[in-house]
């Protein structure tokens, strides 16, 4: 069996946390453990999400900058990728017991996604007015005033469209290597002639993970969050957790989840339930293992 495992942002950072990497060892350690059951002989990918971490990337380059060159959001997800797999390298092999390796990750997005002509992803630090319009000014930036915080960067989130180092997963795989992979939802690139060329923006993780998912054939798509299953009217005063939905069921219910949240997990498992005719899996590292018996989390397909 082939499995694609996206981890959210909790398995990662928790409320309250600076993102230290003791803290973020701590919180893999536990991950690792939720995972054991998919980590037998089967072939498994581990994709991850990168969004405080790549948020302090950029910090760090603002606050240096006077010292040293800040570099593109591309190259700063590149940097997180690195820095997650490194963590997850270090926490998974020892409770899988098998050869784990991080895969720096470029994917392919279209320079005429329309995402491109309307940014809507936050990334990195948050300025005051004045301060965000020179950067504005100073390198075509496009700012937001965001959550009543101050001004921020906003950034394209175009569709995935090729996993770049696709060949090389599959080898990993197919020596019995569990690889992570897409982090960040993969390096955002554009083909120009011979070369990659790096793109400034964010790919959902959710979106990536599902492409690899297909790509690879996967006999399934697991999302891990920070809520135990998908509900229906989340947080209100008719909220119910729904534990299975066929496909037609789970694209209905999209209008009405969050779309900077549950909304794109939903979808991503769409697109692979109805490219495969396999089965998705939305719940939470705690829940996982009710979830692979059916007694917890919310199956699609």
């Amino acid at each position: 069996m082939t499995a694609v495992v996206a981890l959210g942002g909790n398995a990662l950072m928790r409320p309250g946390e600076r993102g230290t990497a003791a803290e973020q060892r701590a919180n893999l350690r536990e991950a690792a453990e939720a995972l054991r059951p998919l980590l037998g002989d089967g072939e498994l990918v581990i994709t991850h999400g990168n969004g405080p971490q790549v948020g302090n990337e950029l910090l760090r380059h603002e606050r240096a900058a006077d010292e040293v060159p800040p570099l593109p959001l591309y190259l700063a997800v590149a940097q997180t990728q690195a820095e997650i797999g490194a963590l997850i390298e270090s926490e998974l092999e020892p409770v899988a017991g098998r050869a784990v390796a991080c895969l720096l990750t470029h994917v392919v997005v279209d320079e005429g996604d329309p995402a491109f002509d309307e940014p809507t992803k936050p990334v990195g630090p948050f300025y005051d007015e004045a301060k965000a319009r020179d950067l504005e000014r100073e390198r075509g930036w496009q700012v937001v005033h965001d959550a009543g915080r101050g001004w921020r960067r906003v950034v394209p989130s175009p569709l995935p469209l090729e996993v770049v180092e696709l060949g090389a997963i599959r080898a990993l795989l197919a020596a019995g290597t569990i690889v992570v992979a897409c982090g960040g939802g993969g390096i955002p690139a554009t083909r120009r002639g011979a070369h990659l060329a790096g793109l400034d923006a964010v790919i959902d993780k959710d979106r990536a993970s599902s492409l690899l998912a297909r790509d690879l054939g996967a006999d399934r798509l697991v999302i891990l969050t920070e809520v135990d299953a998908v509900s229906r009217d989340f947080g209100g005063a008719k909220q119910e957790e729904l534990r299975k939905l066929s496909v037609d069921e789970a694209e209905a219910l999209v209008p009405e989840l969050a779309a900077g949240s549950m909304r794109p997990k939903v979808e991503a498992s769409v697109e692979f339930v109805r490219s495969t005719g396999h089965e998705a899996l939305i719940t939470s590292p705690a829940a996982l293992g009710e979830a692979l018996e059916g007694r917890a989390g919310t199956r699609i397909g």
